[in-house]
């Protein structure tokens, strides 16, 4: 189950098999690069290895001068924190993993598209602090 209000998701409970939680903004997030960052919404799924929750946001700005990867991966580790863990806090199982997403447009989950730019990292979560993993 999910509500939304304001533009924030709060999800009541885990699904085994997969479930999500879309409750996008217009309103722009604050992130340490200052580039416009908008909330998509929110997966989980169990793909075999544990809990998984993905968080994806539309930065319309990536990818182009100014806003590389090594520019923003900062916002991506301040979206774990600061987005995505206050949001996972009492949702039941505690994921393995976190994964923060940023696409120059809103996409559809699991399908490519290469005239999209998207950049992706995981974290798993220690001390209410998001620590990277490599893909």
């Amino acid at each position: 189950m999910a509500i939304g209000g304001a533009g924030q998701c709060l999800v009541m409970g885990a699904m085994a098999l997969g479930g999500t939680a879309a409750c996008a903004s217009d309103e722009p997030l604050s992130v340490p690069s200052g580039q416009p960052v908008m909330f998509q919404e929110m997966l989980w799924d169990r793909p075999g290895a544990g809990l998984v929750y993905r968080f994806r946001f539309i930065a319309p700005e990536i990818g182009q001068e100014g806003r590389a990867y090594d520019d923003v991966e900062v916002d991506m580790q301040h979206l774990c924190e600061a987005y995505a863990i206050p949001r996972i806090a009492d949702t039941g199982p505690q994921p393995r993993q976190i994964v923060i997403s940023l696409a120059r447009t809103e996409t559809e989950f699991g399908i490519t598209n290469p005239e999209v730019v998207q950049f992706f990292e995981a974290y798993r979560i220690e001390d209410e602090t998001c620590i990277l993993e490599l893909f």
